[in-house]
């Protein structure tokens, strides 16, 4: 009779035999899983004033470094761009060398955030897929360092570069910055959630040796956060002032040191000459994240969809 009790469908009007509930519970669930939704009006108007918000900071940095500096602290404040915008940049190349600055900003950046990103992806790759004696005591003392503030190696690290007669160089501030430790522990998360074991033993077995599974297999894979940690270490090193201020002079400095003397003349800030010097000093990170955008924006929203 029990046996008979359960074989029994519930049936509806017509006398078709139900599904079961969790079976129209996953046809439903099956049927809204990657369906794609269409953003109402209230959704691309947030969208369009939180661009405007974004961008406005931008904008008035185009627009004050573009009129005088009576101009900009007089009130009302303008809000379209001046006529003024050549004659402030004339003022910033005669009171510092903008053009050795960028170019030493670039030089020191770029090798910086290349070296840290083969570096950190290598140290990644080490600390997520090889198996070793001490793994995670190493990583653990890799991932402490960063809680050391960096005024604390201000002393000990400008003697060593005074004994080595590197002060005023730009080796003074690209050797204590070559890898970093964030860098490190940011490639191994990526790495242990995005490289599967699985390959890495089967180029094993295939003969490959640990440079060429490292070529082929693993920065392949790490080529989106690899660009993202490059953006994120090339902007910091652009943006860095304490400690380039300490170890360069004016005579050769970074795009930072250089600002400290702009705009400074007869005890009088010129606030549009430093705006416009701050302009001039922003229109490379806007040009590297406009060639990296689609790898940064790839990197960061990877892992975010699972199946």
């Amino acid at each position: 009779m029990a046996q008979l009790t359960e074989s029994v469908k519930p049936a509806d009007a017509r006398g078709r035999t139900a599904p079961p509930r969790t079976a129209r519970r996953r046809k439903v669930r099956a049927g809204g899983a990657g369906k794609q939704h269409n953003g109402g009006p209230f959704a691309y108007a947030f969208l369009i004033l939180a661009a405007l918000v974004s961008l406005f900071p931008l904008y008035w940095t185009v627009v004050a470094a573009s009129h005088t500096d009576t101009d900009i602290v007089t009130p009302p404040t303008p809000l379209l761009p001046g006529s003024h915008l050549i004659d402030n940049l004339k003022i910033v190349w005669d009171q510092v060398d903008m053009t050795k600055a960028l170019v030493n900003s670039t030089i020191v950046a770029g090798t910086v955030a290349i070296s840290t990103v083969l570096f950190a992806t290598l140290a990644g790759f080490a600390f997520a897929k090889l198996e070793f004696r001490g793994r995670n005591a190493l990583l653990t003392i890799v991932v402490a360092t960063m809680t050391v503030p960096p005024q604390l190696t201000v002393i000990p690290l400008y003697q060593i570069i005074t004994d080595a007669g590197w002060v005023g160089h730009l080796q003074s501030v690209i050797l204590p910055s070559l890898v970093a430790a964030f860098g490190v522990f940011f490639m191994r998360q990526f790495l242990s959630e995005a490289l599967p074991i699985e390959l890495v033993e089967a180029a094993r077995v295939d003969g490959a040796h640990s440079l060429r599974i490292i070529w082929h297999v693993v920065f392949p894979i790490a080529r989106p956060a690899m660009a993202v940690l490059g953006m994120l270490v090339f902007v910091q090193s652009w943006n860095d002032f304490f400690w380039p201020f300490i170890a360069l002079s004016q005579q050769n400095p970074t795009v930072q040191v250089a600002l400290a003397g702009v705009g400074s003349g007869n005890h009088q800030i010129d606030h549009a000459v430093v705006v416009c010097a701050a302009l001039v000093a922003t229109l490379p990170l806007l040009l590297v994240f406009a060639v990296l955008g689609k790898q940064i924006v790839s990197g960061i929203t990877a892992g975010a969809v699972k199946s």
